[in-house]
């Protein structure tokens, strides 16, 4: 890696913000400080608890403050990640905010260093992230499924061919001016799709973004039956904000189609028969990723229904 800019080295300052709900995160802050610390430039770090109920993880992420240049917020409600992301922006004190989910972790020497070495060149600058090459938990097959899938396509490279698709902040750099123009969505109360909104929002205002391979690995997978109910939950915000959100999500343009084709009497029937079984399947050692699709639009149709 080549040396920072030494304009950058007295000039820019970063802010690193990490939301966490019931996670142990000190190995990630530690890394992170340890990073920074040695390439020697300005830097906050600043976890969020937003409402964790487990005082085990509070008190282990409350070590960080013995990290110089870190500090941590406990909140004793459950605002949603949405809202903490609005609030740690908020608190940070520097140009450049770098957003990371608490169940990342870093397995590059230069995580800091890349990120710092490409200020400027875009107001947003998206790391990546990516999954360990095997998994050995039967209890996590769904969501480790569904992910290496999705790793397929998040190389730097097909990222910046729809570089405001599928947007995620799990690990990201934002200029903090143009974050707080912006900010997470207020609708957005429950898990999903706060994201995937601040993604359209820049594509409308045109906001300058560019996709580096600067990853960090996710650590904290979710158990099929956690992560079929989180992606329930999402279903039910993305009904929430429909109108700006539908038509850029693979459900919401799949039920879009199946109601100009009049077919969504045949998914509301499909769900009501086949919807036990293939919820079966999905919490099963050995779950189906169609039948996860065909899942989501059963249950996203019965939503929109308000049943």
């Amino acid at each position: 890696m080549i040396a920072p800019d030494p304009f950058f080295t007295y000039q820019t300052m970063i802010s690193f913000l990490i939301p966490t709900y019931d996670y142990t995160c000190y190995k990630l802050v530690y890394d992170i400080h340890e990073q920074a610390e040695q390439l020697g430039i300005a830097y906050e770090i600043i976890v969020a608890e937003d409402g964790s109920r487990s005082q085990v993880n509070i008190i282990a992420n409350h070590k960080i403050t013995e990290l110089t240049h870190c500090r941590h917020i406990v909140n004793r409600t459950n605002k949603g990640r949405a809202a903490t992301c609005n609030q740690l922006a908020r608190e940070a004190q520097y140009d450049w905010i770098v957003f990371i989910d608490s169940d990342a972790g870093v397995d590059h020497p230069d995580f800091v260093r890349t990120y710092y070495n490409s200020i400027g060149k875009a107001d947003v600058i998206v790391g990546g992230l990516h999954h360990a090459e095997h998994n050995y938990d039967p209890n996590v097959t769904l969501r480790f499924k569904y992910e290496k899938e999705a790793d397929k396509c998040r190389g730097s490279e097909m990222r910046n061919r729809t570089p405001y698709d599928k947007f995620s902040t799990f690990n990201v750099m934002i200029r903090r001016s143009v974050f707080l123009c912006i900010l997470f969505d207020k609708d957005c109360h429950e898990y999903g799709y706060e994201d995937a909104l601040f993604g359209v929002e820049l594509k409308r205002r045109q906001i300058s973004i560019l996709h580096i391979d600067n990853p960090l690995v996710h650590l904290g997978l979710d158990t099929n039956e956690q992560f079929l109910r989180k992606s329930e939950t999402a279903l039910r915000t993305l009904s929430g904000i429909a109108d700006r959100m539908e038509a850029h999500s693979y459900v919401g343009r799949a039920y879009q189609m199946c109601r100009r084709l009049h077919l969504l009497w045949v998914v509301r029937l499909g769900f009501f028969l086949f919807g036990g079984t293939i919820r079966r399947n999905l919490l099963s050692q050995n779950p189906s990723l169609l039948l996860f699709s065909v899942y989501k639009l059963g249950y996203y149709e019965r939503v929109k229904r308000g049943v």
